[in-house]
């Protein structure tokens, strides 16, 4: 009988981890629930820019696992989250925008699940749409949030 090691995956993980930390930016914290042994449950409150259209900015609030699991990175992290965009500066959309393009995504376990955000334009509005969702199926249907961006002269 053989026995596998979760050594190399859990290298792989801590050393994932910061390839998803560089891309928001931490705004901050409330603790949800108080953990003995470990760091307590909470909700982590993150900004990024959209990475191909300057002058928008959106806030992720999304809850991070604490205890023994969650301190080691290994525990799962609950599929709701909240999401808010907002103009920022002047925006000048690109002549192509890929429809559903993903603008960020942050990993909520250690493995396959992932809490991503995606982009769409409303012509007829001149709005940009953001969507955040959780990829792992809940209860027959995907966690989801949306904030839409108004185009708007600015200054």
């Amino acid at each position: 009988m053989s026995y596998l090691s979760p050594l190399p995956l859990l290298l792989t993980a801590l050393l994932a981890a910061p390839a998803f930390a560089d891309k928001a930016d931490p705004i901050g914290e409330v603790s949800t629930a108080f953990k003995l042994v470990g760091p307590n449950h909470k909700i982590v409150i993150e900004a990024f820019d959209d990475p191909k259209i300057a002058g928008v900015a959106c806030y992720l609030a999304r809850p991070k696992t604490g205890g023994v699991k969650g301190g080691l990175g290994l525990a799962e992290d609950p599929s709701h989250a909240s999401l808010s965009c907002h103009q920022t500066g002047p925006i000048s959309l690109p002549a192509k925008l890929k429809e559903g393009e993903e603008v960020f995504d942050v990993s909520t376990s250690l493995v396959f699940k992932e809490q991503k955000v995606v982009r769409f334009y409303d012509e007829k509005r001149n709005a940009l749409v953001y969507l955040t969702y959780s990829t792992k199926l809940v209860d027959g249907s995907y966690k989801s949030a949306v904030s839409a961006v108004p185009i708007m002269p600015w200054g």
